[in-house]
């Protein structure tokens, strides 16, 4: 590798299978000239990756979850960071940061601090990604004592962050606010997507006429799952309900589905690799991202399959929350829930997909859609942020 070539190191806790934005990033910097690696994890049940334009690692850590695995994970990170060049670091969300922070403050002790209006600035070495408002995640409601300790960690970190970016404007208003810096929105947005064929429905055992309801992204708590899956049992529209993707609350969904006798109306596809899940999205005849408000994560969420759904010209039934809203109302391109009641969800999702003149309604607005809210649109942004 010629020394020329500028080295960039991206990190994230999850595994790399299915992390959509992280990938994005990456070729971006491949496309800026840089040799890019990406540090993640090897979980017991990791799929292999298919070959992508840029380098991986995987570490294996003896803990999987919980304060352990966070405090092996930094500490790991931060001796491999130390023991690689780097040009650029990337982190991904607070469970990253302090490896970040600390590699860079000692490799580079006197280019790390904020230097934005001052004369002779020096490049900026380090970028945060702020994915979601992370002490607002559900999994932390109503646990004081971890959310103080993740707030302690912020405090000591992010107010000398060099560059920050957030997926939206209500993420970045709310760490602005909290610790005065600049930073950056760099929407959570797709690549725009050519024309293809959907999946083959055939091997779903998805009857001809009948329609697909999709939700894809992460399975966990409070995404409303449990009441979609209820909403079958009351549905009158010959559908079946995809679920792709995994998380804390698969196994309990999935004895859900089971008892209540929606075997045959409730699908669970596992975790799908991000090269594969666009032929499952554009199978569906209506997308759902209809998160409880619980949180404010949940409240300020505008989530990737949201925007997956648009590029794949999917009309969607979301929550209202205010980011999800402004592009429903911009754009009109679907229809809210009033509440999570299963037997009314089942009466929205009927009207939906009942009133094909609305449906094409929707289906032509989203093409607008997903012309402006694509990754060529966003990219720009972080490529002015490089050094």
């Amino acid at each position: 590798m010629p020394l020329s070539v500028k080295q960039a190191i991206v990190s994230v806790t999850n595994d790399l299978t299915t992390d959509q934005r992280v990938d994005r990033t990456c070729n971006t910097l491949v496309k800026a000239g840089y040799d890019v690696l990406l540090v993640g994890r090897r979980l017991r049940n990791s799929r292999t990756l298919a070959p992508r334009s840029y380098r991986v690692h995987r570490m294996r850590l003896l803990f999987d979850k919980g304060p352990l695995f966070y405090a092996e994970y930094n500490l790991i990170l931060f001796f491999f960071l130390l023991t690689h060049p780097f040009d650029l670091l990337i982190s991904n969300d607070l469970d990253t940061l302090p490896a970040n922070c600390l590699a860079n403050r000692v490799k580079h002790p006197f280019g790390y601090r904020k230097t934005a209006g001052t004369a002779g600035k020096r490049p900026i070495r380090h970028i945060h990604d702020c994915h979601e408002y992370f002490r607002g995640v559900p999994e932390l409601v109503g646990r004081k004592t971890v959310t103080r300790v993740w707030k302690w960690l912020e405090d000591q970190f992010f107010p000398a962050l060099p560059c920050v970016v957030a997926v939206n404007s209500s993420v970045a208003g709310l760490y602005s606010a909290e610790y005065g810096n600049m930073i950056e929105v760099i929407r959570n947005v797709p690549f725009r997507k050519p024309v293809s064929v959907p999946g083959d429905k055939t091997k779903l055992h998805i009857r001809p006429g009948q329609k697909v309801i999709l939700y894809q992204g992460a399975v966990n708590v409070d995404r409303g799952l449990e009441e979609a899956i209820l909403a079958m049992k009351y549905l009158e529209t010959d559908a079946i309900l995809l679920i792709a993707g995994v998380g804390d609350v698969t196994a309990k969904l999935t004895r859900l589905t089971q008892d209540a006798g929606l075997s045959e109306k409730v699908r669970f596809l596992g975790q799908v690799p991000f090269q594969e899940l666009s032929g499952y999205t554009l199978m569906a005849d209506l997308g759902l991202s209809i998160e409880k408000d619980v949180s404010v994560n949940y409240h300020f969420c505008l989530p990737n399959k949201f925007l997956d759904y648009i590029q794949a010209n999917v009309p969607v039934l979301v929550s209202p929350f205010p980011e999800m809203k402004a592009i429903v109302d911009e754009y009109r391109i679907g229809e809210y829930i009033d509440n999570h009641e299963p037997a009314r969800l089942a009466a929205r999702i009927d009207a939906m997909l009942n009133n094909p003149e609305n449906l094409a309604f929707y289906k032509a607005n989203l093409l607008k859609a997903a012309k402006d809210l694509c990754w060529e649109n966003e990219e720009p942004k972080l490529l002015n942020l490089l050094p």
